[in-house]
């Protein structure tokens, strides 16, 4: 099937409960635990979707890094801050106060991580064929959770073993009173090297192609090893492993209609997704459990707010709203601009049905706009389950991590790869690099803004590139004179705080300790 079905009793212990509470943990598991299950190849998978499961809780990851980035104003109400952590966020002045979306992403990619944990530590119960490729999705999972946790908080608190004379992420669940033991790991590059340890067991046993389409293939895996050795500034091997994954043949830019088409519904898991999480509206959710859906809350922040009439596009919340340096940016005949751009300057200067948001641009984030085919027949609440499948890896991306990496290690194929992804913008290779554009690697940088705008990425390639400050201080000397400033600073904003809840339920406020600046 197109989907992944949420596998309702795999409800385990987290390391930081759901619901709210009064200790650090006390959900109880529901249903069987692994002295009763564990003895079917089917009882794995199950288990193994039910670590799937907490992918479709990255909503809230990609409402809070698009908001982070210098290209995209929060948005919002005119009048109100009504989504007040995503609007902190947007300006840098987040506190360790703040719930909500950064809570959010705490607590659920900490419970994706022990949902892969209870299968791991599970793993040697039962021998079948197989098995070893569903071991390798759950290393998979349990280092893009582990990656999602770090970009956003740094060097969190892990339970760590060594295995094989290499320290690696205990295949052992979270469990309560464990965090009164679990240490912060010593540095960001110490999570990277775990996180590269877990890809790096994953990837021999997983196929090229799989069956379904949520299902991890070798590629997804080499794509997220490279990206991981990027972030941690080793070149030389981002650049073998993101090779590896353009040599295999199994991955396309597409074009024409297919790309101006690619961030529809029609266009998922299309010919250039490597990796990508998929989302469907057939089962609801509640304001008091938006992540219990199956569909993806991030799309309705990006349409324009009520009132709001057109053929094509349903109204939203009036957030993440493009920037006109970003706008800019492009040149007019860059098909990237109508992609990742939606212009609705002309309605609102003309006094029509347009309703504007805080800060407004005119501009939206038009690559995850709702649109009203795709919410026809959303389950209830219809605001919360759109299915529209988040991009987490395009080949577009792969080239340009390839790109860079081997810029800096001064390899041969970097003009080749960045090309490839210009020529795709303008449909032939007129725009090929030249040295008067001026250094390879920062024209590759200035490319990735381009190609994946509204997309997540820009805040944390600004952070690991060491260039956010300069890029923030460059929007508040061009930004609208009505617009607040954005307060990055720096040995801070490089990261965000965690939750003071979150310390104070894990009694950890001065075990873990609070993020520096804040």
């Amino acid at each position: 099937m197109k989907k992944i079905k949420k596998l309702k009793y795999v409800l385990l212990t987290v390391l930081i409960t759901l619901a709210a509470c009064d200790e650090f943990t006390e959900v109880e598991p529901i249903g069987p635990n692994a002295d009763n299950f564990f003895n079917s190849e089917e009882e794995y998978e199950a288990a193994l979707i039910g670590a799937y499961d907490l992918l479709q809780g990255t909503f809230w990851n990609n409402l809070i890094a698009v908001s982070a980035s210098d290209d995209y104003g929060s948005g919002g109400d005119a009048f109100n801050f009504d989504q007040p952590v995503v609007q902190n966020v947007n300006y840098m002045i987040q506190t360790p106060a703040d719930q909500e979306q950064l809570r959010s992403i705490w607590q659920l990619m900490y419970a994706g991580m022990n949902r892969v944990n209870y299968l791991l530590e599970n793993k040697d119960k039962l021998d079948f064929a197989g098995k070893d490729e569903i071991l390798a999705q759950g290393y998979f999972l349990r280092a893009f959770y582990t990656f999602e946790l770090v970009k956003f908080f740094g060097n969190i608190p892990l339970k760590v073993a060594e295995r094989n004379g290499v320290p690696r992420i205990e295949d052992a669940q979270v469990l309560a009173g464990d965090e009164l033991s679990m240490q912060r790991v010593s540095s960001i590059a110490v999570a990277y090297d775990l996180i590269q340890e877990d890809l790096k067991e994953a990837i021999p046993n997983l196929p090229v192609t799989q069956d379904q389409p949520y299902e991890i293939t070798k590629g997804a895996a080499q794509a997220l090893l490279g990206k991981a050795y990027l972030y941690d500034g080793e070149f030389g091997d981002a650049a073998t492993v993101l090779n590896q994954v353009i040599a295999s043949n199994q991955y396309d830019l597409t074009t024409g209609e297919n790309y101006v088409n690619m961030f529809t519904t029609a266009g998922e898991n299309g010919s250039e997704s490597v990796f990508e999480i998929q989302y469907t509206n057939v089962e609801g959710a509640g304001w008091g459990c938006i992540h219990c859906s199956e569909g993806s809350y991030f799309v309705q922040f990006n349409g324009p707010r009520s009132p709001f009439d057109d053929p094509v596009y349903a109204s939203g919340w009036g957030f993440l709203l493009p920037s006109q340096m970003l706008y800019d940016l492009y040149d007019e005949n860059d098909a990237r601009r109508d992609v990742t751009i939606f212009d609705l300057r002309a309605l609102r200067d003309s006094g029509g049905n347009y309703s504007a948001p805080r800060e407004d641009t005119g501009f939206y984030n038009h690559k995850y706009m709702p649109r009203k085919a795709d919410k026809a027949g959303n389950a209830n609440t219809a605001e919360l389950v759109h299915k529209n499948n988040y991009r987490a890896i395009r080949y577009a991306d792969v080239l340009l991590m390839a790109a860079e990496a081997e810029a800096q290690t001064g390899g041969a194929n970097a003009e080749t790869y960045l090309n490839a992804v210009r020529a795709r913008a303008f449909g032939d290779n007129s725009r090929d690099y030249v040295a008067s554009e001026g250094a390879l690697l920062d024209v590759i940088y200035q490319e990735r803004r381009k190609e994946l705008a509204g997309e997540g990425h820009r805040f944390f390639d600004l952070v690991r590139t060491g260039r956010a400050k300069a890029a923030f201080d460059a929007y508040n000397a061009n930004k609208p004179m009505d617009f607040e400033p954005v307060n990055y600073t720096e040995n801070k904003n490089e990261v965000f705080p965690i939750p003071q809840i979150e310390l104070r339920l894990a009694l950890a406020e001065d075990t873990w300790g609070q993020n520096p600046g804040y």
